[in-house]
């Protein structure tokens, strides 16, 4: 896919994404697998770029492409998006549905302003289209970002935004996938579900961290996560300041099954890509010699004791 073509893609979105700054990333070469099992067993490497630029696209050749949370507006208002919030049938998800087609790539989408349940309410939900342009599979952020940033501001998502309650994996040409949004970071229990009951293989954690909790948790996260699961990690990030009110950390970045950081930019807000290859047969290996999934209690009856 040339350059031109996502910058043409930009423009089918409302004003303020244009000026948004994005970060992708990119899969190329695994053959399909329709199971956990025939996905684990390939030996095809994928080459994942993460990308961080102002709304233009990798180079050519790209089969999975990954968009941040937000991807598609930040107001700079409270409560904006609302008023362009759409379903997923509408008119913006269909326009990136034929520019998968069009592209034959696959698209993770990681936080549309979905219409929500009333008048006053969202989703924010991360969306994956297939390279047919068909929407595969959608999930709606469960945790929501109501919090009280030290030394930042005050952010209250679910003043405007209704949680999702369903937790969301789906097979795909490069692995099984396992979908989460930003703030889903700072909650293993969701990740161990991904992996240990839905058997993900690479996780997807498209965001737009604060500047503040970015410097402090960022890569931390991202890595214990990686580790406890022995999945890829592939964070799309939103990068720079987009307005008075909102500045995101960046910081794209891609991490192997044993915690290792495997590409990442030269500094969180430059612009460029960094490429890695993806191995979902070291996935096996790392499982395979370090047993987790064996040794596992979680799931067990557990005594306890009251004093």
């Amino acid at each position: 896919m040339a350059l031109a073509s996502l910058a043409a893609a930009a423009s089918l979105l409302p004003a303020a994404a244009a000026r948004s700054r994005v970060s992708l990333a990119r899969c190329r070469g695994m053959a399909s697998s329709s199971s956990p099992s025939a996905a684990a067993g390939a030996s095809a490497a994928a080459r994942v770029g993460v990308v961080q630029m102002t709304s233009e696209a990798a180079s050519s050749g790209v089969k999975f492409l990954c968009f941040p949370e937000v991807f598609s507006f930040i107001g700079s208002k409270d409560g904006e998006s609302i008023k362009i919030a759409e379903p997923l049938d509408g008119p913006i998800m269909q326009r990136y549905c034929s520019l998968a087609k069009e592209s034959s790539m696959w698209l993770s989408l990681g936080g549309f302003q979905e219409k929500g349940p009333d008048d006053s309410h969202q989703y924010n939900t991360h969306v994956l289209i297939d390279d047919s342009g068909e929407i595969r599979s959608s999930y709606r952020k469960i945790h929501l970002f109501d919090v009280d940033v030290p030394g930042n501001m005050v952010y209250k998502e679910s003043r405007f935004t209704t949680a999702g309650d369903t937790v969301v994996a789906v097979d795909s040409p490069f692995g099984r996938l396992g979908l989460t949004v930003c703030y889903d970071l700072r909650f293993p229990e969701l990740y161990q579900c991904l992996r240990f009951k839905h058997q993900a293989q690479v996780l997807l954690v498209p965001s737009a961290f604060t500047k503040v909790t970015g410097e402090a948790h960022w890569e931390i996260l991202l890595r214990a996560r990686a580790i406890e699961t022995q999945c890829y990690v592939i964070a799309a990030a939103q990068a720079g300041k987009h307005n008075e009110k909102r500045e995101s950390y960046g910081d794209s970045i891609i991490i192997d099954p044993w915690g290792t950081v495997i590409a990442r930019l030269p500094d969180q807000l430059s612009t460029g890509f960094a490429v890695a290859d993806i191995d979902l047969s070291k996935v096996e290996a790392v499982r395979t010699k370090m047993p987790i999934s064996e040794h596992r209690k979680f799931d067990s009856v557990w005594k306890t004791s009251s004093l």
